[in-house]
């Protein structure tokens, strides 16, 4: 089977504006093809993650963006999986390249999230949790991770202060992507005095309500050698996705099996271990979720996994050196639900081709992608993203 290729990407800025949707889906595909032919000649399908039509009353999304991209006749679905949207949209168009069902397929995100205001935001987000045992007693995205925060302080024996190193490590990033949302760093005390949301989650430890749109041209390795240089090229070598129960009562609250499962079996394919990642996007969310992450895909040791935000040279021993949310992440590149999967590919596809600016990993080969829907892995997509020529440290 082919092996899969990304040979570009768009982001539109993320933050807040008065755009549509279908404006912010545009200047994304807008960023992909402008050193591409027109995408009507190039493009067999696409894919579009969208977590709730509640935020613009718009259902139909896979054939809107199909419209406004000039796309007709061609295959057009809209995916959901709550967050994990986009890295779903994504995980298709890896598919399809992979069965040789089509040559060129674009795997895109949007959300236009503050179209709803907060209260359309926090109930478009809850329709994420179980309806009879969680949705029935008011429970919001923000209490739910609390819970796996004070969870985990209390079983590592780790401070709020340790999840605030991490907020600003992705601040450092954000401010360092010219797409981000939050483009300015802060320092712990700032996140440590910023208003309580859910205890110990503070307003700094939590992603905001972000608009934007993300696009990642997916081909076949002979589309790609026809468009782009080697050097344009990324390889999708591992690709997986796993459900778990969608009721956080039924989980446990101190290791994310989901992602887990899920990188082990993208790392399989791939051919590569946790160790030989250089970059890694994963669903920062709220701060907890990068330090359960780094330990569910073998990054760090449990109850370490708050040095993410450390340098390497400064991790506890078991630690990769792995870089991760060189984005500014969910927390400061923003969280556009529907797009971030997809947003996630772009900082890969940047840091793999040397185009990340002063974020750039220096000899970045191999890139993790983690993308959780509902609450800290109700579905997780991971990714593996390689250089072509083999990826891997030799």
């Amino acid at each position: 089977m082919p092996e899969p290729r990304i040979i570009s990407v768009g982001l539109s800025d993320l933050g807040r504006t008065d755009l549509p949707g279908r404006d912010l889906f545009s200047a994304a595909l807008a960023a992909a093809f402008a050193d591409l032919p027109d995408p009507a000649e190039v493009v067999d399908a696409l894919y579009v993650g969208n977590q709730s039509e509640q935020y613009e009353n718009q259902i139909m999304q896979g054939t809107l963006m199909a419209q406004w991209a000039g796309l007709r006749a061609i295959p057009a679905e809209r995916v959901e999986g709550c967050a994990a949207a986009g890295a779903l949209a994504l995980k298709n168009a890896v598919r399809d390249v992979r069965t040789g069902t089509h040559d060129a397929v674009l795997a895109c995100g949007v959300e236009k999230m503050t179209a709803g205001g907060t209260e359309g935001a926090t109930n478009a987000l809850a329709a994420a949790f179980d309806r009879a045992l969680e949705q029935r007693s008011g429970v919001t995205a923000p209490s739910q991770y609390a819970l796996l925060a004070q969870r985990y302080l209390h079983e590592h024996d780790v401070g709020e202060e340790a999840l605030a190193r991490i907020a600003v490590k992705n601040h450092r990033n954000g401010a360092r992507n010219p797409h981000a949302m939050f483009q300015r760093e802060i320092d712990v005390d700032t996140v440590l005095e910023s208003p309580p949301v859910a205890r110990p989650l503070k307003l700094y430890d939590c992603a905001p309500v972000t608009d934007g749109a993300a696009v990642a041209l997916v081909v076949s390795p002979a589309v790609a050698d026809e468009l782009v240089p080697r050097d344009e090229q990324v390889a999708v070598g591992g690709s997986a996705v796993t459900a778990n129960n969608i009721s956080v009562a039924e989980r446990d609250l101190t290791f994310v099996e989901g992602a887990n499962l899920a990188t082990e079996r993208a790392y399989d394919e791939a051919g590569v271990t946790a160790s030989d990642v250089d970059v890694a996007e994963v669903h920062d969310a709220f701060t907890v979720c990068e330090a359960l992450l780094a330990e569910s895909v073998g990054f760090a040791p449990r109850g370490r996994g708050t040095e993410s935000a450390l340098h390497p040279d400064e991790r506890s021993p078991g630690w990769t050196d792995v870089r991760l949310n060189t984005s500014g992440g969910l927390k400061a590149r923003g969280h556009p639900i529907g797009a971030t999967g997809v947003a996630q590919a772009a900082e890969a596809y940047d840091q793999l081709t040397g185009r990340a600016g002063q974020r750039q990993v220096d000899g970045a080969r191999v890139a993790l992608l983690v993308n959780e829907g509902g609450v800290a892995d109700a579905v997780t997509a991971a990714h593996v993203l390689t250089r072509p020529d083999g990826g891997v440290h030799g």
